[in-house]
């Protein structure tokens, strides 16, 4: 389950097992298109109910990418994690999911992926924090090989086309879901000073800007990062954690949200052909070749 052995494919798990993993439980998890993950139901559920579309993760540079954020669940092992940074050690806590979060104009700000409770021996809150998870988005076609390999499920299984190979969009990742909710959700937990955690994959964490570090003790914000490790023996990936990054929220807020500036003679230029384009007569707004509609 190493090496360079992968190129020739990109599925690293289906329905929860390496397709060279052909034993008695992987394949009735294959067959009954189960989830081993803690789904909310036996099944896997991954974009349909009744076609679920079976990728934990797939291979990206030989290494495997979590692309479904169930696939984190695994043991809960991001649960206990979290609470151990959240909680004293003494505190006892359970957690909860999908918690809707609103503004104080009652609008939402979108739900919390786990909200981390402590309590006392009547069952009343003491405190809580927040557990966010992010797996990554993919570009390209990944039903193409999922669709292959259950026609043929082989342990050998090959699927070499090269258009629109399903690949990691780490940026639309980031962008489009990892910093709005940071944004959102992250402001209102920190103006109650709430602390809060977010599970990344370790490729994932990568492509983020470099966030400075401090002490545990004195971190309000802090990113788990993961990695799935493979065991030649079980023929399974299990989710590992590798390193916590123990920063502030400020601090990883104005990093994060942080766009790097591109060329500002360029920004001008293109002022420039504008403002003669308009003042040889030309419609103010329009819309060219280079101009992305939304």
């Amino acid at each position: 389950m190493t090496g360079d052995k992968h190129i020739n494919q990109p599925l690293a798990e289906v329905f929860g097992f390496p397709i060279e993993n052909v034993g008695e439980r992987a394949l009735r998890y294959r067959e009954n298109k189960l989830c081993p993950f803690n789904n909310i139901v036996s099944n896997c559920t991954k974009n349909s109910v009744e076609f679920p579309l079976g990728v934990c993760s797939l291979y990206h540079k030989d290494k495997p990418v979590i692309i479904c954020p169930i696939r984190f669940r695994e043991d809960w092992t991001i649960i206990s994690d979290a609470a151990g940074f959240i909680f004293d050690k003494k505190d006892t806590w359970t957690h909860v999911g999908e918690v809707r979060l609103n503004d104080r104009h009652g609008k939402s700000a979108g739900n919390i992926d786990y909200v981390l409770v402590s309590y006392d021996n009547r069952g009343r809150v003491l405190n809580f924090g927040s557990l966010e998870v992010q797996s990554v988005y993919i570009s390209g076609n990944l039903t193409g090989p999922f669709t292959a390999y259950l026609e043929n499920p082989s342990p050998t299984f090959t699927w070499i086309n090269a258009l629109k190979y399903p690949k990691p969009d780490y940026l639309s990742s980031s962008r489009k879901r990892l910093i709005p909710q940071i944004i959102a959700k992250g402001s209102i937990l920190r103006q109650w000073n709430k602390k809060q955690a977010v599970a990344l994959q370790t490729s994932f964490y990568n492509t983020l800007p470099a966030l400075p570090e401090v002490d545990k003790n004195q971190s309000d914000f802090a990113f788990f990062l993961y990695d799935l490790i493979p065991d030649q023996i079980t023929k399974k990936l299990s989710l590992k954690l590798q390193k916590v990054v123990y920063t502030s929220f400020a601090a990883a807020l104005e990093q994060i949200a942080k766009f790097e500036a591109g060329s500002v003679d360029q920004f001008t230029e293109l002022l420039q052909k504008k403002l003669d384009a308009k003042r040889a007569g030309s419609p103010d707004i329009y819309v060219d070749e280079n101009t992305e509609v939304e």
